[in-house]
């Protein structure tokens, strides 16, 4: 589900112009390691993850205001020159990146590494 979802998303912010379908083969690849539970996580932090994550979510809350105009100027930069500009494309990344990190850590408990306040 978080595959299509992420593809979904791509198609929605313009970084791709395939309609994204349930196939794998895409050009929006996500890769998740699945970790060892017993030997690579933490037992006990799920319980307070939500909490830890308060300020991420504060903090996306205002960049996913900025990611929908972005967007739309975008769009229009698209429809006029033909490409998308660099520095908008790079935000857009930048985004989805920070929100699958914090997905990543805090809903798939697939990492205890606490998600980096940045877009890279």
């Amino acid at each position: 589900m978080t595959r299509f979802t992420t593809r979904f998303g791509a198609y929605l912010g313009l970084l791709v112009d395939e309609y994204p379908s349930t196939d794998e083969a895409q050009r929006v690849d996500l890769g998740l390691v699945y970790p060892d539970a017993e030997a690579d996580l933490n037992r006990w932090l799920p319980l307070v993850k939500w909490l830890l994550l308060l300020p991420h979510y504060i903090v996306l809350a205002f960049l996913w205001f900025a990611l929908f105009v972005v967007t739309f100027i975008a769009w229009f930069a698209i429809l006029i020159t033909g490409r998308y500009p660099r520095g908008l494309f790079d935000f857009v990344v930048g985004v989805n990146r920070w929100t699958l990190r914090v997905m990543a850590y805090g809903w798939l408990l697939t990492t205890d590494r606490y998600p980096p306040f940045s877009l890279e």
